[in-house]
């Protein structure tokens, strides 16, 4: 999974067009519902290592929100972690370079949805 395929996901099922608000982090893209401008999804660059992995080689990573109880089913530290920067109790970070396309596409529509 790339950035470039969740932006299409985004693009095609809800018309976003990825938003990067901060000039200091060129890399860190906003998906917003139209209406009501509140965030769905953050695809960002970190290091590895601000996930607790190893290395400090930057990756890509989407936040997403979704319910409590799911979020602490899904954590698994290889794809699925604790938020970063965000609220851990209802927001993850998916690792994208070991995420399957569809679990991805899922949690975004789940997330599209709870931020309505």
């Amino acid at each position: 999974m790339t950035r470039e395929t969740v932006f299409k996901y985004a693009k095609e099922k809800y018309g976003t067009i990825p938003d990067h608000p901060w000039k200091k982090y060129p890399k860190y893209a906003i998906l917003r519902h139209l209406k009501n401008q509140k965030w769905y999804g953050a695809v960002i660059n970190i290091p590895r290592n601000k996930l607790g992995l190893n290395g400090d080689d930057a990756v890509d990573v989407l936040n997403v929100k979704c319910e409590k109880n799911l979020a602490i089913l899904l954590k698994d530290n290889k794809a699925i972690f604790s938020a970063y920067h965000m609220n851990k109790k209802n927001w993850i970070s998916i690792l994208l370079e070991k995420a399957e396309n569809k679990m991805v596409f899922d949690l975004i529509s789940q997330s599209y949805k709870i931020t309505l």
